[in-house]
């Protein structure tokens, strides 16, 4: 939607004033490598694309939180931002007024329209673009000139406390920070990063839906941290010199003195090596090398769907299918059990290859996956 079409709907929704209405826009996100990391002190490598949650604002007099969302067409009334048990979407707003109330900012009563074109429970993380959304807008028509970090730091304090999901800093980080065109190497415990950029010329990213619809909440996620983090201090009693679990070397896991029980040993054994992964990534995204970069896409995958045990039936059939077709490299992307596959190929094979894989999803699961085709974008703005 855009500003005009917003506009309407806001001024339709809710009685109009003399406040003037700002928009803003926050990206989905895939990441190239580095998944289940950013809780465990790695480096991750996302990027923004191009499908985006808008929202439109204005204050009001009304003494309440008015907010509208467009793909539901629910509309929710509250003078307070107390935790909705009912209506979980709207949790995001709340939890980001939270956080601002927490520093001692305190957000004037609005009037909010959202919309969006993130395909939800895919893995692009609509739920982190809201936030970002929101958190950007109340600082922008409040003057309260927070940092992109900031927004950042700020909107996954509010996943993380109010909406009740324990991710790490990537979405929101990528999200408030990303430039068009470039991926973003960051240090999830430094929050050091670097830009590099997004070519492999004669060679396309896309991605397939598996259509599998995942809740973070809902699902093993909170679960596989707990893991990580007991894994990480079993290791270090053996090794106090490490901080992170990342830090860690493969062998560190299979230590048997070290009495890391057999989900532990899985888990530690993804963060370790996907930490070799990633570097041999940046190198080969460097280089142009589209080959190797699509080999690790599958070692990345292998990992998450054995080791780490985030995959499903339905993405890991359309991982070990786009291999026999002879793409370059593929894997599931974000939090798991369902979502998207990312895919790196040949240009101008996406199309017909995704037709045979279509058929063939079709006849195993009776359901239609979608493709998807997107360009690198910025991150959050005002439109």
């Amino acid at each position: 939607m855009n500003q005009e079409e917003l506009a309407k709907v806001l001024q339709t929704e809710f009685s109009p004033n003399g406040e003037t209405i700002r928009f803003f826009s926050a990206p989905g996100r895939i990441n190239i490598i580095g998944e289940h990391v950013d809780y465990a002190g790695g480096i991750v490598l996302p990027a923004a694309i191009d499908f985006s949650i808008r929202i439109a604002i204005r204050k009001n007099e009304a003494r309440k939180f008015r907010i509208f969302s467009v793909s539901t067409g629910e509309k929710i009334e509250s003078p307070s931002a107390a935790y909705d048990s009912k209506h979980s979407w709207v949790n995001y707003v709340y939890g980001v007024i939270d956080e601002f109330q927490k520093l001692g900012r305190v957000a004037d009563f609005f009037d909010l329209v959202v919309w969006g074109n993130i395909p939800q429970g895919a893995g692009l993380s609509s739920s982190a673009a809201f936030e970002v959304a929101v958190a950007f807008a109340l600082s922008e028509i409040h003057g309260w000139n927070f940092s992109r970090e900031e927004i950042a730091l700020l909107s996954q304090r509010a996943e993380n406390r109010f909406v009740g999901v324990n991710c790490g800093i990537m979405d929101q980080f990528v999200i408030a920070t990303a430039k068009e065109g470039f991926c973003i190497a960051l240090n999830t415990e430094s929050l050091r990063y670097e830009f590099y950029e997004m070519r492999l010329d004669g060679y396309e990213f896309y991605l397939i839906d598996s259509k599998v619809k995942h809740s973070l909440k809902d699902s093993a996620y909170n679960d596989r941290r707990k893991e990580v983090e007991s894994a990480f201090q079993k290791i270090k009693k053996h090794r106090p010199e490490l901080t992170t679990l990342y830090q860690a070397e493969p062998e560190d896991a299979e230590n048997s003195s070290f009495g890391l029980n057999e989900a532990e040993i899985q888990r530690a054994r993804h963060v370790t090596s996907e930490r070799y992964r990633t570097r041999n990534m940046i190198e080969n995204l460097k280089s142009g090398n589209a080959k190797e970069v699509g080999k690790i896409l599958f070692e990345c995958h292998d990992s998450l769907s054995k080791d780490y045990e985030v995959s499903c039936e339905e993405t890991d059939f359309i991982v070990e299918e786009l291999k026999a077709e002879g793409v370059l490299g593929a894997r599931m992307i974000g939090g798991g059990f369902g979502g998207c596959v990312l895919i790196l190929d040949k240009e101008g094979r996406k199309d017909i290859l995704f037709e045979k894989i279509k058929a063939r999803y079709f006849k195993k699961f009776e359901s239609n996956p979608e493709l998807y085709t997107f360009r690198i974008s910025d991150g959050v703005k005002e439109f």
